[in-house]
C-alpha cells in the first residue's frame, strides 16, 4: 500500500465506533465512513506529532500519555485533554507498578525456596 492509506485508521475499526453512536437500525453510508477515517487519522496524525516535536526538545525518544494529553491542551483541545488524563490516571492506577511487582516477584520467589 503506497497510496498514503497505510496511514489510516482501519475503515473497519471506524465503522464500528461510529455504529455504537446512531440509533439501531440506522445505516451508515461508505463516503461517511471514508470521511470520518480521514478526520480522525488525521486528528491523530496532528496530535502525535505536536506531542513528538515536544519529546524531540526535550531530548527523549517515546512519547507518553503526559505528552499527548499536553499536546492536545496546547493545540486548544483543553476538553480532551482533561477527559484523556482522567482516563490515563485510571489506566495508571489499575496496572501494578514495578515496585509492587518486584514485591510479588520476590514473595513468590521466598514462599517456594521453603
Amino acid at each position: 500500500m503506497t497510496d498514503g492509506n497505510e496511514r489510516l485508521l482501519p475503515i473497519a475499526n471506524v465503522g464500528r465506533i461510529m455504529k455504537k453512536i446512531i440509533p439501531p437500525g440506522a445505516k451508515i453510508s461508505k463516503d461517511a465512513k471514508e470521511t470520518m477515517q480521514e478526520c480522525a487519522s488525521e486528528f491523530i496524525c496532528f496530535v502525535t506529532g505536536e506531542a513528538s516535536d515536544r519529546c524531540l526538545k526535550e531530548n527523549r525518544k517515546t512519547v507518553n500519555g503526559d505528552d499527548i494529553c499536553w499536546a492536545l491542551t496546547s493545540l486548544g483541545f483543553d476538553n480532551y485533554s482533561d477527559t484523556m488524563l482522567t482516563f490515563l490516571h485510571r489506566l495508571r492506577d489499575t496496572r501494578p507498578t514495578p515496585t509492587n511487582k518486584t514485591i510479588l516477584l520476590c514473595t513468590t520467589c521466598t514462599q517456594h525456596k521453603d
